[in-house]
């Protein structure tokens, strides 16, 4: 898997991904701290605010920052956003109100919503082999699984030498060094964009994503996705030590048993996908999920909550980790970003949903209850991906087109009038509408 590293501008782009999600889990930290400095026993409120601001950022800003995307320079783009995720990390320690985390917080999320799509759809143009793409993929879950276990550890021994306050400035290093990593290699220039109006610009990756089988399927996944991670994210302190009557490390370990099921996951995924299709993996991947959620309404002690958070961990990554390659299948490369774009608002919109449905759903009837119901989104969810994301997948699909005028470029070298043949089919100006197989 490492060998992909011996790509430069690869490896640079990898380093700038993982400094910056160190500088971004420090702030995570700090802002929690600077939510009970400011608010005391209000700072729970505070928090899960700045946590649904973040989520409306995300699914708000990704498909208009992508619709303008297209027009700068790649580099220009990402150096500028994480310049600007600095600057708000420098003025966080400032702050003296609430209101002002909360605008901050947009801010930050914002350019994160920019950032993030824009950095995921210039992977595949600088690693053009499915092979390697893929490798990619698991090092950059690899990554978040790390940084979910490092940065906390990291910011309890600074807070050892320093004030919380000053993890920001961890924060602020950690954008400029991703910033500086960005402008020491050269990226792949965007391929000419057609002239498009704000609208058809803003909107053409979801259509694009609602128009592909595939997709519909990869939303139904994220879905599932959501659910069982809503659980383990928002119930774990819950289940451990309201329910359990353990201590704050009880709930650590619980934790980390996820990430370690998840890293477990994302070693194995790119041999199992040279083995494996794509929608096969992902269902087992929800599958999985959906058995560890109705599992859950009999977890008795931490030790097999632990067990039970490896297994979620082992899905969620399996789950998760592929949708890169269906993205990559489905677009060209001038509609990638807005394609990834709206992936990252789709898939947060989930989030958005079942965050807070996790946590009334455990405050109002406890946690096996939640546990079906959520087990039950997700088993839905695995019913929908199943219907909507056919079996039989081709990259490549015989069609006919029927509104060609004669002499169009497309239809070079095609027969039967020059409007039937094969190629790798993605929904675009030429094919708005995915065909039937075969027909």
């Amino acid at each position: 898997m490492l060998n992909i590293l011996a790509n430069r501008t690869y490896r640079h782009l990898f380093a700038a991904q993982v400094i910056a999600l160190i500088g971004t889990g420090l702030a995570t930290v700090a802002l929690g701290l600077l939510a009970f400095d400011l608010a005391g026993n209000n700072a729970g409120m505070v928090l899960g605010t700045a946590l649904a601001i973040k989520m409306v950022a995300y699914v708000g800003v990704a498909p208009v920052a992508a619709a303008f995307a297209e027009r700068l320079p790649r580099r220009t783009m990402l150096v500028t956003l994480d310049l600007v995720r600095a600057g708000v990390a420098l003025v966080l320690p400032f702050v003296s109100q609430i209101w002002e985390v909360y605008v901050l917080i947009f801010v930050l999320q914002a350019a994160s919503a920019a950032f993030t799509p824009t950095f995921q759809a210039t992977i595949p143009d600088v690693l053009p082999q499915e092979k390697d793409y893929t490798k990619a993929l698991s090092l950059s879950r690899l990554a978040y699984d790390m940084e979910s276990l490092v940065s906390p550890m990291l910011a309890a021994a600074l807070l050892t030498v320093i004030g919380f306050h000053d993890l920001f400035a961890g924060t602020v290093v950690g954008f400029l060094a991703s910033a500086a990593l960005v402008v020491s290699v050269v990226l792949p220039a965007h391929p000419a964009p057609q002239r498009r109006g704000i609208y058809d610009r803003t909107t053409r990756g979801l259509r694009i994503y609602l128009a592909t089988p595939r997709l519909r399927g990869l939303l139904a996944v994220n879905a599932a996705v959501a659910a069982a991670g809503s659980m383990v994210f928002v119930n774990t302190v819950v289940i451990v030590q309201a329910g359990l009557g353990l201590t704050q490390s009880a709930v650590a370990l619980a934790l980390a048993s996820f990430g370690a099921g998840s890293m477990v996951a994302a070693l194995v995924l790119p041999r199992l996908l040279e083995k494996l299709a794509d929608r096969r993996v992902m269902l087992g991947g929800i599958g999985l999920l959906v058995a560890g959620m109705f599992a859950g309404t009999f977890v008795v002690g931490h030790a097999s909550l632990m067990a039970l958070w490896f297994v979620l961990g082992l899905g969620y990554s399996t789950a998760q980790t592929p949708s890169g390659r269906l993205l990559r299948r489905s677009s060209n490369p001038e509609d990638r970003p807005a394609l990834f774009a709206a992936q990252f608002a789709l898939s947060h919109a989930c989030w958005l949903l079942f965050y807070p449905l996790a946590g009334w759903l455990g405050a109002r009837y406890g946690m096996p209850v939640t546990f079906a119901i959520l087990g039950s989104a997700g088993a839905l969810a695995v019913w929908v991906t199943s219907m909507v994301w056919p079996s039989q997948d081709p990259e490549v699909i015989e069609h006919e087109h029927t509104e060609l005028p004669p002499g169009h470029p497309h239809g070079a070298g095609a027969t039967s009038h020059g409007v039937r043949h094969s190629h790798p089919f993605v929904v675009d100006d030429n094919h708005p509408s995915w065909p039937r197989l075969g027909g």
